[in-house]
């Protein structure tokens, strides 16, 4: 039976006429910024006043197609999305679950993810998605923190949850566990689900947790239309058209699963292609790519430096878009990519409270290392992080969006966190705290970060909350964490570490040292180098100089140095 569809709203044709003015326009970026308006939204349900309209519209389009590491393949379509997800929403319901509710989603990419965050949306209930990687204790902590009151998980991870406040509803995936409810009880669900009335623009549709200088993450609060209408700029910088198959590599869990694997194509109505991998080859990846027919690929720079260590010619039909998000691309990169596949890597930039705010965008000239330009809809100014002026012209200054022009893709603040969102949005800028230089043309540079927070194999890292995880340990007096230049993962975790009196460094401390970090910090945190030194650079104030030790260990990388050094993949 072909999926109906549900019928379009006032909201979902606002929608779908600044969709469209993207589409048509897509080769005119002048046009675009000059023209493009948000629409003005009082209620939306992206889930019914979109997708599902979008589903009966075009119900046998493929949805998401996922090819799993032994190159076998699945695929759903809009229709049975739809139907799938309305099932699921009628099932929670019938846990109890009501609007405003949160739930923990800690999926890997199978069907069960999208159907739980559609069905979420169409509950009006509030997601909270949530990496597998994450350690019980921290978990614990991101459940009591949000108020959550359902999780749902792989079974096979149900151990991570023994911390956790045991009055939550669990819901698993996979074999049944004791006291789980089984997520296989809602393909029995009723398969029409009506809403209890409509959503309200404001309401929050998503929670992120976001690594920041604090000693506990920042929790990103965002409505039903921030990220669901918000995504038109990240379809834009995409290139991602109606029936397109569009690959992104990324974990769920972080914001940029949502921005390239939810929101943006199924506004642009294309196709969600995944490539469940355990380890990465970069010959395998471009079959898949090729027998599939991707038409838009983003990957983070890790992966576009592995990519070019294998023959790229040997894929005779490149992806029309190509992309690369997360950090700067080097033009080496850049290069070649282009003169094997003839098109050239757009960089964006966004953050986890915002979606693609700077981009490069089909149809304006490249300029190699830069960001690119504002998107539309972005009033993009810079501003002196020490005087808080605006910079005019040409000029260096940190990243902020004025909070006068209507911008309706920011978050909607910091969730139980007044005095931090306050401060993030004060004198009339949202500040992102990220530095840029802008060029003549407008075009935007990124040189860093405020707050030392780096990225490490393309997850974001928070020096702080790492330097907190190591001074636990009774053989750390002090220490700073600093990203080491690396080829393949872009920087990796370096901490100097300064021992007690009486202690000597050597190996057998940095054993005990690694130990540490590993059973306290989540995998994608975990120290790799250690450097024992007798003092840290610090200001007249005491501040540990960051910027010191960054620049010590580049210089120490290029010159090929290891000398007293202690490295994690010598003690594993």
């Amino acid at each position: 039976m072909t999926y109906a569809g549900r019928p379009s709203t006032a909201a979902t044709d606002a929608v779908r006429a600044a969709r469209d003015f993207l589409l048509a326009h897509q080769y005119d970026p002048a046009t675009v910024q000059a023209e493009f308006r948000w629409p003005e939204l009082t209620t939306f349900n992206f889930a019914l006043e979109w997708f599902d309209v979008v589903a009966g519209e075009h119900p046998d389009r493929p949805a998401l197609k996922i090819v799993d590491d032994d190159l076998s393949v699945q695929q759903w379509t809009y229709g049975e999305l739809a139907e799938r997800s309305d099932r699921v929403a009628n099932w929670l319901t019938s846990l109890g679950m009501k609007r405003g509710d949160k739930m923990i989603v800690m999926l890997n990419n199978t069907v069960e993810l999208w159907d739980i965050l559609m069905a979420l949306m169409k509950v009006g209930a509030v997601a909270i998605p949530t990496s597998t990687l994450l350690s019980d204790v921290d978990l614990a902590w991101r459940v009591d923190t949000a108020g959550a009151t359902f999780s749902i998980a792989p079974t096979a991870l149900a151990d991570r949850f023994h911390a956790v406040n045991p009055d939550i509803t669990f819901v698993g995936v996979g074999d049944p566990v004791d006291g789980w409810i089984d997520f296989a009880d809602a393909a029995s669900a009723p398969e029409s689900f009506e809403p209890d009335g409509p959503t309200p623009a404001g309401d929050t549709s998503l929670l992120y947790f976001t690594s920041g200088t604090t000693a506990r993450p920042k929790l990103v609060r965002h409505t039903q239309v921030s990220y669901p209408v918000g995504h038109l700029s990240t379809m834009y910088w995409l290139g991602v058209r109606p029936g397109d198959v569009h690959l992104n590599i990324s974990s769920p869990g972080w914001g940029k699963h949502a921005w390239s694997n939810f929101f943006s194509p199924f506004l642009a109505g294309a196709t969600v292609f995944i490539f469940n991998y355990q380890r990465f080859h970069a010959d395998t990846l471009m079959t898949i790519m090729e027998n599939h027919d991707v038409s838009t690929f983003c990957a983070p720079p890790t992966v576009w430096r592995m990519l070019i260590q294998a023959d790229l010619t040997r894929l005779s039909k490149p992806p029309r878009e190509l992309l690369g998000a997360g950090e700067a691309l080097n033009a080496g990169v850049i290069n070649k990519v282009r003169e094997a596949w003839h098109n050239t890597i757009r960089d964006g930039y966004g953050q986890t409270e915002m979606t693609c705010a700077i981009a490069n965008t089909p149809g304006q000239p490249i300029k190699l290392g830069a960001m690119g330009r504002p998107l539309p809809g972005y009033t993009v100014a810079l501003i002196d992080p020490a005087t808080d002026e605006v910079i005019e012209g040409v000029g260096e200054g940190e990243i902020c969006l004025d909070l006068s022009v209507p911008n309706i893709a920011l978050m909607g603040g910091y969730y139980g966190d007044q005095e931090m969102t306050d401060e993030a949005c004060r004198n009339g800028f949202y500040h992102t705290g990220d530095i840029a230089e802008r060029d003549e043309q407008g075009y935007l540079t990124y040189v860093g970060r405020a707050d030392d927070v780096f990225k490490a194999s393309d997850y974001k890292i928070s020096p702080f909350e790492l330097e907190s995880a190591l001074i636990l340990h009774p053989q750390v007096a002090e220490c700073a964490v600093v990203p080491s230049p690396d080829a393949v993962r872009g920087a990796v975790p370096k901490a100097y570490v300064h021992l007690p009196a009486g202690v000597q460094p050597g190996r057998e401390v940095a054993a005990a040292i690694f130990a540490h970090a590993r059973a306290t910090l989540n995998g994608y945190q975990l120290v790799r180098i250690i450097e024992f030194v007798e003092e840290l650079p610090k200001t007249v104030s005491s501040k540990i100089r960051r910027v010191e030790l960054r620049h010590a260990e580049a210089a120490r990388v290029e010159s090929g140095a290891t000398d007293g050094q202690y490295f994690y993949r010598d003690f594993r």
